[in-house]
């Protein structure tokens, strides 16, 4: 296929958004003709039909929705390119990428994140909150230079190296029959209700596995997409759960509810952080991971 020029996808996204190549030859001062011209021309280097002309106008082929698809993707991230490169122009000498699961963003990336960014303040951060598999996956296809994520969690080849440790703990309302253990393991609460993560989720994986090496079945009444909405679901008396201690402090106190310790040797999580390859590392992201892994 022929080159596409980002005029042509423009103007297809024009035509999209106003049904009506007259419209569109008005919208962006071009010639009626020349619009035309331009979408025949590129029906021809694509080899299929983009639109469908009416006598009202024109509608989007199969073919057609596919390409503004493409077309929407393509002028945004030309957009963003100017965005970044005009960072340089400002100061900025670097620019990093990382993507974290949610126990690393709240109990720990925004300190050491902080101290980075006094370090280096002429480099950019782009942090993505992230499920630890999605983090893989990012780092594996390129979409980001570093991830954190759970040990526990297959690294799909990835260098990893230790990161932060945290111990995930029983929350339940003060009032619970639990609430006055002093530490318990996760098999003698495994019959009671729980409110948990999405499914997909490693900490909720995590549950499932040992739920069954329990020989139980893990009764969630209700999943929910992030830790403070498991806190505010068990003080409402919804059910209990299982989360990282470092993470829910603040709603402990807030929402009247009481932290107990597993006593598992599994709910001593480690997070760890993973690359491709350190040596193959643009300078900031080294300069990143060699802060957050306490190589320097």
């Amino acid at each position: 296929m022929n080159q596409i020029d980002l005029v042509t996808l423009k103007l297809f996204i024009a035509i999209h958004e106003e049904g009506k190549l007259s419209a569109v030859a008005e919208r962006e001062h071009i010639a009626l003709a020349a619009v035309s011209k331009r979408i025949s021309d590129l029906e021809a280097r694509i080899g299929s039909k983009l639109l469908y002309r009416r006598s009202r106008g024109v509608e989007l082929t199969p073919a057609g929705h596919a390409l503004l698809h493409h077309a929407f993707n393509i002028l945004d991230a030309i957009k963003r390119l100017h965005a970044d490169l005009s960072e340089y122009g400002e100061g900025i000498k670097g620019h990093v990428r990382i993507h974290a699961n949610t126990s690393a963003v709240i109990a720990f990336l925004p300190q050491d994140l902080s101290v980075f960014a006094k370090i280096y303040p002429q480099i950019k951060i782009d942090l993505q909150e992230r499920i630890s598999t999605e983090v893989i996956d990012a780092v594996r296809n390129g979409l980001t230079d570093i991830g954190i994520f759970a040990s526990h969690v297959d690294p799909d080849g990835l260098e990893i190296m230790p990161y932060r440790s945290d111990r995930l703990v029983l929350v339940v309302p003060d009032d619970h029959s639990l609430a006055q253990r002093s530490s318990i393991s996760f098999k003698e609460a495994a019959d009671q209700d729980f409110v948990g993560l999405q499914t997909d989720t490693s900490l909720q994986i995590l549950l499932q596995e040992q739920t069954a090496l329990a020989g139980k079945d893990l009764r969630m009444r209700i999943q929910v997409r992030s830790f403070d909405a498991i806190c505010r679901m068990v003080h409402y008396g919804m059910g209990i759960g299982i989360l990282p201690l470092m993470t829910i402090h603040t709603e402990l106190s807030e929402l009247g509810l009481k932290s107990i310790p597993l006593e598992d040797s599994w709910a001593a999580r480690k997070l760890v952080i993973g690359i491709q390859s350190y040596d193959k590392l643009p300078l900031p992201a080294k300069q990143l991971v060699s802060q957050l892994s306490k190589k320097l």
